[in-house]
């Protein structure tokens, strides 16, 4: 039986920049591709057996009906114990409806550019962090962040300036991922040079990002070993 996805595109263009829901489908996953920023959600998740939540320029604790439907969604899926993925925005609103709302912030400064994630211990027998070694090279581009809870989260991967970058939520095969395994150099090259003037208020040299631009294919595994969970 084909294994159902349902993408949630959390951006304010239908298309993503990263073409994450095409790797997803060339692995086998069947894509129900919805656009939930503009309040595309399905009825119910009867149909689906994994959830995947993009990123996004909002807040996961702004006021707004889309991400309130999401935060309904994400507990129903975490409910069934449906396998789910969030990625920057989508890190954000897990901390948000799973380990409450006040555990999202707002930082004072950005983290932004590529960075050695130190990996942790836990990891090594994580179903998709397993693969990552001592260190993984990736692209962070964050103003928010999720506060560290020990209760509801084993850390899979931390930086000095943020110690939840990757996290699983307790035993169940819910991640999230602070910075973005999905670009590829050539994607974010493109990404970097259309965000050049928000990349510049957020500190970064645009034209020394665009040269360090990297397919990071460790950090990739993450992704490869999601939709392995998804596929079982």
């Amino acid at each position: 039986m084909a294994r159902r996805l349902l993408f949630l595109q959390n951006g304010p263009s239908k298309e993503t920049v990263s073409g994450l829901e095409k790797r997803f489908e060339a692995a086998g996953l069947t894509i129900d591709y919805r656009w939930a920023y503009n309040g595309e959600f399905p009825d119910t998740l009867d149909a689906y057996h994994a959830v995947y939540l993009s990123g996004s320029p909002h807040g996961a604790y702004e006021d707004i009906p889309f991400i309130h439907r999401e935060h309904d969604l994400i507990q129903d899926a975490a409910r069934r114990e449906l396998p789910m993925l969030g990625i920057c925005f989508g890190a954000q609103i897990l901390g948000s409806a799973l380990c409450g709302r006040p555990k999202v912030f707002r930082r004072a400064t950005c983290e932004v550019g590529y960075v050695d994630l130190d990996v942790t211990p836990a990891a090594r027998t994580d179903d998709i962090a397993r693969d990552l070694g001592n260190q993984v090279h990736m692209f962070v581009w964050h103003n928010d962040e999720v506060i560290p809870d020990p209760d509801s989260q084993v850390i899979l991967a931390t930086s000095p300036d943020c110690p939840t970058h990757v996290w699983r939520y307790r035993d169940l095969p819910i991640w999230a991922i602070q910075g973005h395994p999905e670009v590829d150099r050539l994607r974010a090259q493109t990404w970097f040079e259309a965000s050049r003037e928000r990349l510049s208020e957020d500190g970064a040299d645009v034209d020394a990002l665009i040269e360090a631009a990297h397919d990071t294919p460790e950090a990739k595994t993450l992704l490869d070993n999601f939709t392995a969970v998804c596929l079982r």
